[in-house]
């Protein structure tokens, strides 16, 4: 069984440059999440490419690896002939992630710093490692993980799609069986930023469904954003159960 909800937020900005998307084909399941940067609003334009891109390449071929390389490539395409087919837009980019949902196996992938969450039983086992100089720096052991968040450096990003590259810069993590109670959480740096995985996990084993647990989220999300000029938030919630 499997229970879904989507968000996303303005926050205190003019613009929306966050999209997110699901489809669903029989028992498989694809969930998308996209944060675009670029000047004269053209991330949104490079978010919801991203996002249509990911769904198309589902809805035609299903869930599994090669599916999720051929959406980060398509995406990666669009992005870049967008670039050129409009002056405005040549600086717009995206992260992007993705979660593929199969009758047996899970896959997800990810580009930029939105990041998924994995939950087994209520605790978090994994997230996936973000594409920026403070991530970086952690993995040098120069600052500590709690200090991404407030880093002065934490939207210096260092891979995304719409930069040009000789080989793909996403990262798509080992497969896992879809199997007991599983629970992910897709959202971009504008929720993680403002809510710890300590809250995320207690939040999940109080929740009843994925759109409380969002709902319980956001809580902390708007409160610890109030008036600091909130980026725009999103966030999908998935729920498998046996």
């Amino acid at each position: 069984m499997i229970s879904y909800d989507l968000l996303s937020n303005v926050g205190d900005r003019e613009n929306n440059e966050d999209n997110v998307g699901m489809y669903q084909n029989g028992q498989e399941y694809c969930f998308v999440l996209a944060d675009g940067l670029g000047g004269h609003g053209k991330g949104e334009e490079a978010s919801r490419l991203a996002v249509e891109t990911a769904v198309k390449v589902f809805a035609a071929a299903g869930a599994g690896e090669n599916e999720m390389d051929q959406s980060f490539a398509q995406a990666q395409q669009a992005i870049l002939e967008g670039q050129k087919a409009d002056y405005h837009a040549q600086d717009m980019k995206t992260t992007l992630v993705l979660l593929h949902v199969g009758n047996q196996k899970i896959w997800w992938g990810h580009i930029g710093d939105s990041r998924l969450y994995y939950f087994k039983n209520g605790k978090l086992v994994q997230r996936t490692l973000d594409h920026s100089v403070p991530q970086m720096l952690v993995a040098a052991g120069q600052i500590k993980e709690k200090q991404i968040r407030n880093h002065p450096d934490r939207n210096r990003l260092l891979r995304v799609l719409g930069t040009e590259w000789d080989t793909p810069k996403y990262q798509i993590a080992e497969p896992i069986e879809r199997e007991g109670s599983q629970a992910f959480l897709l959202c971009t740096d504008g929720f993680w930023e403002l809510i710890d995985e300590k809250k995320m996990q207690h939040f999940l084993k109080k929740a009843k469904t994925p759109a409380d647990w969002l709902g319980l989220m956001e809580g902390i999300v708007k409160k610890n954003g109030h008036g600091k000029n909130m980026d725009n938030y999103s966030a999908v919630a998935v729920w498998l159960a046996d």
